[in-house]
């Protein structure tokens, strides 16, 4: 029998009028400490985005995503903020802010197998 390590994660939001406080779960971020890992996995529905706002920029988004994700991954062309250790990438991406992106409050978990409970997560929260 494995060991279950304790994860968190956190749901990436977007919120194409912050004002108006309407999100849609995007992706999610799933972080443990003890075995090293983080992974970013998100998936966008350009037809639900624009029904909650047909202005909004959705290239930019993609572009916005991919830099969360690069700097999730720790990709050398994510910027500084990829460069950190992994609990510091994770404690950035879910810090609160007041834009387009957002992420929930990460919640804790027990996992036997990390890659599993991405998935599962994704498919619970997002997909």
């Amino acid at each position: 029998m494995q060991d279950k390590h304790l994860y968190e994660y956190a749901v990436i939001r977007v919120l194409p009028r912050v004002e108006r406080e309407e999100f849609l779960n995007v992706g999610i971020i799933v972080f443990c400490k003890k075995s090293k890992f983080i992974q970013v996995l998100y998936a966008l529905d350009e037809k639900r985005l624009q029904a909650l706002a047909p202005e909004f920029d959705y290239e930019q988004l993609v572009l916005n995503l991919e830099s969360f994700q690069k700097i999730g991954h720790g990709t050398k062309d994510g910027g500084p903020i990829a460069q950190m250790d992994i609990p510091s990438r994770f404690r950035w991406l879910t810090a609160v802010r007041s834009s387009v992106i957002q992420t929930s409050r990460p919640h804790p978990g027990l996992s036997d197998n990390l890659e599993a409970t991405v998935q599962r997560l994704f498919a619970d929260l997002v997909a």
